[in-house]
């Protein structure tokens, strides 16, 4: 039962971070985001703020590809990116993998050979003789 604790929340924190991730996109597919100001930019003393609008501002279809090329480029590269950092490392998981398993073959062939020479090496035992009696 304890087990399955940490996974459950594991669970939930996965489905909490893909339902933000889907309100964060259709967030952005409802209302164009807002203009900041640069920093570098003196404000205008002329300048006044817009009053908030009731109406509920739409995306243009060209929006909507930009959009998704945005998002598309976007995992394409962490991806790729992923891919990258995979490929350089596979060298060095190889040579590990291929230094263990000589290691284990050379380890086993060293206790095999340590096995028999010891048994040829070995002085006869004294054999003893088993009574007839015992045999019954």
């Amino acid at each position: 039962m304890r087990r399955q604790q940490p996974n459950h929340r594991h669970q939930d924190q996965q489905s909490r971070v893909f339902y933000e991730l889907s309100a964060l996109v259709l967030s952005l597919l409802r209302s164009p985001p807002t203009p900041m100001p640069f920093s570098d930019q003196s404000p205008a003393p002329a300048r006044r703020p817009h009053p908030p609008s009731t109406s509920t501002t739409t995306i243009s279809p060209a929006g909507f590809a930009w959009l998704m090329l945005g998002i598309s480029v976007s995992l394409m590269l962490c991806g790729s990116l992923t891919f990258f950092i995979g490929f350089m490392l596979m060298p060095w998981v190889l040579c590990l993998v291929m230094v263990f398993y000589v290691a284990g073959i050379v380890s086993t062939v060293s206790m095999l050979g340590r096995s028999i020479l010891c048994y040829a090496m070995a002085p006869p035992s004294p054999r003893k003789d088993i009574p007839a009696w015992k045999l019954l």
